[in-house]
């Protein structure tokens, strides 16, 4: 592993002790508030703290953007797509086995890929017509042991929609045992909270768009095609409205699980069903959703290349592959059906999971995407945030260079992961040993507070990482100067305890580096403060508060620190 990032198992078990969940099961048979009550004071504090009514994941709208996703859509996209294909079939040769020990959609991925390839049918539809559902939706854990079943049901709903009208591939017994058997969920209740927590627990985003967005497509399904029960229609029963008002949520409050590992590939999955299927108010709300969150993807990523802080899970804090993210594997299903050939990276095993989904259904990104992706045009710095008790991202880019905030952990019950901030340049690297990238203090993700970022510059409480590949073009005892790409300069400053990085466009390096020590005469000045060449100043404190803005000011002028209250979008773009 890189730099030595090292994996880091979450401070929050998945389950509490056996002993404690017996008392949880016994306190509720005890039933009523206070049985409650009980429970809840023998679970470990943590998760303790996870009870309370406060324990929300969705917080208050956020100030308006200030930017908002460009509209057209403008650009030709192909009928086939040649990875698509590939991984249609790949996944198609896979071997079915058990429909209950598959799990979270394992099974049900298989069969879509069958289905789309038009492979081994027979076999298929038999498999279907004999499959039981294994589980019950929503999150699972000790409270909920057979959960997770939505993560099955989302992709056979995809499946229905794909092929219920299509008999030579999905034979309508198939189809038939497929609606009524294995979709378990329907009619109008909306489960807005975690099963068996009492109504105390709000169910994730991830688990929300999954069950309720099967449970709508199934009852429509069914109204579509002749059945009149007041259940199954949308808006009488007030499913519709309620989805809406959750997709309404996200665009003003932005998500709680934001760039999550590994959830938000289920995330976009649920988004897509709904963007597909649904009616057409919840397929243009769903369609924004998805739109702000891949404009937001391409602001932060180079050639697909995305390395931001996330919340959930704390696992991953060791990953190093600047690819692995799922939203990355969606967004190269999704550009492989580009008219024109782009460079697309090549897809880790876990990813192939996500871009089959997002290779099936029809959703494509806007015009602005596409081209911020690959260029980054005169240049732009932004500023995302995620509410209270989050991290914000932080980006600053120009031609050839993409500057990335690694973001900042906010204590064991935040679930986020803090990230070295790391510099992209113009190629095709992959790895974060690969890329300039800084972090600090030590190397434990808890301590850092890494949304050091501002125009054109970058600093953090430890040492920049140097990749082996460059060596240094100038140099002195304080700063050294690299060339990043044609017309393009990188300078570091580089102690134990300190890094600054700040990149130059069209600079020549023997002249930067007299005019870096001129505008910085002393070292000891940099620990606090940085001076351009051509006169902006810039003051940080690098010892800020977890909830604090590394940076202080810029020209003279207090920057807003606050970044719980900063907008879901704000910058120059």
């Amino acid at each position: 592993l890189a730099e030595g990032f090292p994996p880091v198992k979450s401070a929050l078990p998945d389950r509490p002790s056996r002993a404690q969940s017996a008392a949880w099961r016994r306190s509720l048979r005890r039933g009523g508030g206070l049985g409650l009550l009980v429970g809840l004071a023998v679970v470990t504090p943590p998760l303790r703290a996870m009870f309370l009514p406060a324990a929300r994941y969705s917080g208050p709208p956020l100030p308006p953007s200030s930017l908002t996703v460009p509209p057209p859509r403008t650009l030709a996209w192909s009928q086939e797509s040649v990875l698509a294909r590939h991984i249609f079939e790949s996944y198609a040769a896979r071997s079915l086995g058990n429909f209950a020990k598959n799990g979270k959609g394992g099974s049900g991925r298989i069969l879509l890929a069958r289905l789309l390839a038009r492979q081994q049918l027979t076999e298929t539809n038999q498999y279907i017509l004999a499959a039981q559902p294994w589980g019950v939706t929503g999150t699972s854990g000790w409270q909920n042991p057979k959960g997770d079943y939505d993560f099955e049901s989302s992709v056979l709903t995809t499946i229905l929609w794909l092929f219920g009208e299509d008999p030579a591939t999905l034979t309508p017994a198939a189809r038939e045992h497929l609606l009524h058997v294995l979709l378990t969920e329907e009619g109008g209740a909306y489960r807005a909270a975690a099963p068996n927590t009492g109504g105390l627990i709000e169910e994730t985003e991830n688990h929300l768009l999954m069950t309720e967005g099967s449970r709508y497509l199934k009852n429509r399904w069914l109204q579509r095609h002749g059945n009149a029960a007041p259940s199954y229609d949308n808006v009488a029963n007030g499913l519709e409205d309620k989805l809406l008002t959750l997709l309404a949520a996200i665009r003003t409050a932005g998500f709680h699980e934001f760039n999550s590992q590994p959830y938000i590939g289920y995330t976009i999955l649920g988004l897509l069903n709904l963007e597909a299927f649904a009616s057409d108010p919840v397929r243009a709300s769903a369609r924004q959703v998805l739109d702000a969150m891949n404009f937001n993807y391409a602001l932060g990523s180079y050639r697909l290349r995305h390395f931001p802080s996330f919340r959930r899970r704390i696992e991953y804090a060791g990953m190093t592959s600047l690819t692995a993210g799922y939203q990355t594997a969606y967004m190269t299903a999704w550009l492989s059906y580009a008219a024109r050939p782009l460079a697309l990276p090549e897809l880790p095993g876990a990813g192939v999971t996500h871009a089959l989904i997002g290779a099936a259904l029809p959703y494509r990104p806007p015009d602005a995407v596409v081209r911020l992706l690959f260029d980054k045009g005169p240049g732009y710095f932004v500023k995302i945030g995620h509410g209270e008790k989050g991290s914000p991202e932080i980006y600053s880019a120009g031609p050839g260079f993409l500057l990335s905030a690694g973001g900042v952990h906010r204590g064991k019950l935040s679930v986020i992961v803090a990230r070295p901030i790391t510099l992209q340049l113009d190629d095709n690297v992959t790895e974060l040993a690969e890329v300039f990238h800084l972090a600090g203090p030590s190397a434990d993700f808890r301590a850092w507070n890494n949304t050091g970022v501002q125009e054109n510059f970058a600093c953090a409480a430890g040492p920049v990482h140097v990749p082996a590949r460059f060596k240094a073009v100038q140099s002195n005892e304080i700063w050294q100067i690299y060339a990043g790409g044609p017309g393009l300069l990188l300078a570091v400053h580089s102690r134990p305890t300190l890094g600054l990085l700040a990149v130059f466009p069209g600079a020549d390096p023997v002249a930067l580096l007299a005019a870096l020590g001129r505008a910085n005469p002393t070292t000891e000045a940099l620990a606090h403060e940085f001076t351009f060449p051509h006169g902006q100043k810039l003051t940080y404190d690098l010892a800020s508060k977890p909830d604090q803005w590394v940076m202080l000011t810029a020209a003279g002028q207090k920057l807003d620190r606050n970044f719980d209250q900063w907008p879901l979008l704000a910058g120059r773009l």
